[in-house]
């Protein structure tokens, strides 16, 4: 089987917006999402809500090791309410463009379909306020795009998130160093392998489950079929997500040589991607099984670690 990379359009909501601030001289955003660890691993948040991300991890998580892989530094600013937001980012605006993020993607009305919280997040750059609409780039492919400012506040607000800050915000990115992509992937590998062995003290509601026994858990709860939500999570965002996360991961580690590894995470990006179509034609057995398949690639993952570092 030969892994061939993916490129292609999705929701890596915060890598392209990290690209955006970054300009020309960006890492691909393969490399950037590699560097935030999100790959190594999968959670059932409180036994019931899949990603396939790193048990306790969450996007804010990875973003200081992300930009210190890549050579970059950035500062965080937080609001405590609105108009001291607004004003902030006015500020911030005079400098240039602004990375905003967590936001509740569904309060952002110029995309179809949104009419109101779904406690989903995402990652954004601020390009100018006018009058009483904020001009952005929304890298869900809705360049230069506009909303009215009392929309954008309530996403930003982020009260619907389980995770972040609200009215948080990143500006004068400044790069430090010139880091190779190649070196950039290696300076992540320990992250990458802290994030897959679960070590650690994670902030996870009761019943989190982790890795194989999220994959487990989840093939149990697809097999039943009586949750359309938990479908539609996973045809729209998690599976898409999950699929090109491991196959960029995998491109990555290829790139430096961890072929045993990249070998492991193709394979892993196979069957998150072959998800899809049973989920979407309700074929639930057999996206069950996928699942039971997925299960121990993530221990034979961990087990491959002594190959990356």
């Amino acid at each position: 089987m030969t892994h061939f990379p993916y490129i292609g359009s999705g929701p890596y909501c915060y890598a392209n917006s990290f690209a955006m601030m970054f300009g020309d001289k960006a890492a691909p955003t393969s490399v950037i999402e590699f560097a935030t660890g999100s790959p190594f691993g999968m959670q059932l948040i409180s036994g019931t809500l899949p990603f396939f991300d790193p048990h306790g991890w969450t996007p804010e998580a990875g973003f200081d090791d992300a930009l210190a892989a890549l050579g970059w530094t950035s500062r965080t600013v937080r609001s405590r309410e609105p108009g001291e937001a607004v004003a902030a980012l006015e500020e911030a605006l005079i400098s240039g463009p602004v990375w905003v993020g967590p936001v509740e993607i569904g309060h952002l009305r110029h995309q179809p379909g949104m009419k109101g919280p779904i406690g989903a997040d995402h990652y954004l750059v601020v390009l100018g306020l006018g009058g009483d609409h904020v001009l952005m780039h929304d890298p869900q492919g809705y360049p230069y795009a506009t909303i009215p400012l009392g929309h954008f506040i309530e996403a930003w607000k982020a009260e619907t998130l389980d995770y972040g800050s609200p009215f948080t915000m990143r500006t004068a990115f400044r790069q430090v160093e010139t880091v190779p992509d190649e070196e950039v992937i290696r300076r992540s590998l320990p992250h990458a392998a802290r994030w897959l062995s679960m070590a650690g003290d994670h902030d996870v509601p009761p019943g989190t489950l982790g890795n194989a026994q999220a994959a487990a858990r989840l093939a149990e709860l697809v097999e039943a079929g009586d949750d359309p939500e938990l479908r539609g999570h996973l045809i729209h965002f998690a599976v898409r997500v999950g699929a090109r996360r491991a196959a960029d991961a995998a491109t990555c580690l290829a790139r430096i040589g961890r072929e045993k590894p990249a070998e492991v995470m193709d394979r892993q990006a196979r069957l998150i991607g072959s998800l899809q179509y049973p989920l979407v034609v309700e074929d639930y057995a057999r996206a069950a099984s996928q699942l039971r398949m997925l299960a121990p690639i993530y221990e034979e993952l961990q087990a491959a670690c002594t190959d990356w570092l």
